[in-house]
């Protein structure tokens, strides 16, 4: 049973396009390693981008300066 785990920034990702990503994801395990759709679990994890670091810092802080 795969596991696949996506990991975002909580910035406003539409239920469209997480469906998606899980779609796509999905698409991908069976394409490439075989792997049955039905047992593939995918779970996106929303995080805010002050619990995001980049370079030692938030990606808040990169935004706030245009980064």
């Amino acid at each position: 049973m795969p596991y696949v785990n996506i990991k975002i920034t909580r910035e406003g990702a539409t239920p469209e396009q997480k469906l998606q990503l899980i779609q796509g994801a999905t698409r991908l395990l069976q394409e490439v390693l075989g792997k049955n759709p039905q047992t593939t679990v995918v779970v996106i994890d929303e995080v805010d981008t002050d619990n995001w670091g980049i370079g030692g810092e938030s990606v808040t802080a990169r935004r706030k300066r245009g980064e």
